[in-house]
């Protein structure tokens, strides 16, 4: 009586262990373990029952020396322990594992030198294409050669400056317009606002809020995404008849909770004080609470706050803070359904895919006396 097969042999099978075991040459189980060519049923059942009987595990890069994919997707993030990286990787895994794609994840911590190596690195792997959250939008040559090569990419969150792929992010202006409409509609005419603004747009901070006060053209879709957000705080006050003072635009100049934690005392000292404020992403909110907590302040009897992106402690603080919520999930799945369209073959012109953002109310919004009604267009999008 025969014992049970050893498991160190069994995966050890290769694929003329199977073909023997099977009475059938190589190449024919090539076939049938690798998915391509034709094969008849019968010698089809022949080949895979011995290479279940035998273990067999297939080798995913001679697959892919043979069949061109080796069915795994590359993605460049940002910053992973970012919780917006964390749910658009989410989101990605979600689609590559219900098409039977594996992933390979990388970090740039927002420096292209780091992205170019991770774009080189996940190219060596020979993956079928990539998804990449660019950190520079006028300088990133190496994805333009990546174009060039043919490799399916897909952006997310931000554009580069004639490198025409696909690309998913959200409508940062309309959604942070949204949420500076709604602190002036609760009465609020002093609003500050706490952003990275990293990179210097042509002559700066100041030239930047010149010209979007005045409402000159701006080419917004090359921005980062805090400046598109700035662009929506500025075009808010415009369309409700209110001036911008820029003292009140805090620029924390790096993507650093610490650095928007020290933009608040500037701010609070002011002779006319705000008495309400908006961030424009986790990190800025993540500092500018530490720094109300810190002067004792307290949400919203002190001073109203809404902040852009939605991390759990905000529905967890006493208040809750009220959110513009981006769709990340949905951003990651619909980045990863347009790379595995790329990947098949389809030949669409390059789409731009902006997703609306969703104010979620939880309570840090004060109304002052005699606050002006929210428009009911603005309020379809409002959670209670």
């Amino acid at each position: 009586m025969r014992g049970k097969p050893d498991l160190a042999a069994k995966s050890k099978a290769t694929i003329a262990d199977v073909a023997r075991a099977a009475g059938v040459s190589t190449a024919t189980a090539g076939r049938v373990l690798g998915g391509y060519g034709y094969t008849s049923e019968e010698k089809k059942e022949q080949v895979l029952k011995a290479a279940q009987e035998l273990g067999y595990r297939p080798n995913a890069l001679a697959r892919g020396l043979i069949t061109g994919q080796t069915r795994t997707l590359g993605v460049v993030a940002g910053d992973i322990q970012n919780p917006f990286y964390a749910s658009v990787l989410r989101g990605i895994s979600n689609v590559a594992e219900a098409n039977g794609f594996g992933l390979l994840i990388t970090n740039s911590d927002e420096a292209q030198a780091k992205e170019v190596h991770s774009v080189e690195l996940l190219a060596q792997k020979q993956v079928d294409g990539l998804i990449v959250t660019p950190s520079d939008t006028r300088k990133a040559r190496h994805l333009h050669n990546l174009k060039g090569m043919g490799m399916p990419l897909v952006l997310i969150d931000r554009a580069v400056a004639g490198l025409m792929v696909d690309r998913v992010a959200t409508d940062n202006i309309a959604a942070a317009e949204q949420a500076v409409r709604y602190l002036i509609a609760a009465g609020h005419r002093r609003i500050g606002i706490v952003a990275e603004l990293v990179d210097e747009t042509n002559g700066g901070l100041d030239a930047f809020l010149a010209r979007a006060i005045a409402g000159d053209p701006i080419e917004s879709e090359l921005l980062y995404p805090s400046w598109q957000r700035l662009l929506g705080y500025i075009r808010a006050h415009r369309i409700e008849g209110l001036p911008v003072d820029p003292r009140l635009v805090q620029r924390a100049g790096s993507y650093s909770a610490l650095a928007a934690q020290a933009a608040v005392p500037r701010l609070l000292t002011m002779p006319d004080p705000l008495t309400a404020l908006f961030t424009t992403d986790g990190t800025m909110s993540e500092g500018v609470m530490r720094a109300l907590t810190e002067l004792k302040m307290s949400i919203p009897q002190d001073l109203s706050l809404i902040c852009f992106d939605d991390i759990d402690w905000m529905s967890f603080h006493r208040p809750g803070i009220t959110v513009v919520a981006q769709p990340r999930l949905a951003m990651g799945e619909a980045a990863a359904r347009m790379l595995l369209e790329r990947i098949r073959g389809e030949d669409y012109p390059p789409r731009t895919v902006l997703m609306p953002a969703e104010m979620i109310e939880r309570g840090s919004v004060a109304q002052l006396d005699q606050p002006k009604a929210v428009p009911e267009h603005r309020r379809s999008g409002l959670k209670r």
